[in-house]
């Protein structure tokens, strides 16, 4: 039996990630390391620390030396450590928002980003813009950022998380074709966004987990 370890700067990735895990690759042994301490520091200092950096890549060798046979990481506002990690560790490193950057650039060219940190916005456009380089593509990024909503997430509101986000997501509506979530914490909304701004939404747990899946199909 293969063993992933999530790699998690969130608590609130471990439930659904272990859903979709269950669903879509229920003969895998699945482990989560967390530390959401990582996200925090990010935050306060918005952006990557050095110190921040090196406790995920810590994070990284304490899956290697637990026997993981794949890691999987799912915070995006840390995407470039992760991508950077890959040459530092012995297997491999996938990461959560990959697959939905992936199919965004080859679906549309006006893609919208819409987030709840600021933090993560950045990353996720910078990874669509390479993975539209790679496939010789000019895309538009139009960011869309839901203040207030990861606090009051963090606080238990989801009720004022939710709706932050929607109003965030009618605001760039009408400018893209396509939406992508930059959090894995957001996906759970992809559904509802979809029936108010009548746009495609992409959200990372599935699309990541589906990318684990081919990954070890292959």
């Amino acid at each position: 039996m293969k063993k992933i370890f999530a790699v998690h700067t969130a608590l609130a990735m471990i439930e659904p990630t272990t859903q979709l895990f269950k669903e879509h690759l229920p003969n895998v042994k699945l482990n989560h390391i967390v530390d959401d301490s990582l996200i925090q520091e990010v935050i306060a200092n918005n952006k990557i620390t050095p110190a921040v950096a090196k406790r995920l890549v810590n994070c990284y060798h304490m899956a290697v030396d637990a026997g993981a046979d794949v890691i999987f990481n799912t915070c995006s506002s840390i995407g470039e450590i992760a991508q950077f990690a890959r040459k530092l560790v012995p297997i491999p490193l996938l990461k959560i928002d990959d697959p939905m950057a992936i199919e965004a650039v080859e679906t549309a060219t006006r893609i919208g980003v819409l987030a709840t940190l600021a933090t993560t916005l950045a990353p996720t456009a910078k990874l669509l813009k390479t993975m539209a380089d790679e496939r010789n593509k000019s895309i538009e990024v139009v960011e869309g950022l839901a203040e207030g909503a990861f606090a009051a997430m963090m606080s238990g509101d989801c009720d004022t998380h939710d709706q932050l986000i929607i109003k965030a997501s009618e605001l760039i509506a009408d400018k893209v074709d396509l939406i992508v979530l930059a959090q894995g914490s957001m996906g759970r909304m992809a559904s509802e966004l979809e029936k108010v701004t009548g746009k495609i939404v992409l959200s990372s747990p599935l699309s990541g987990v589906l990318g684990v899946k081919k990954y070890l199909d292959q």
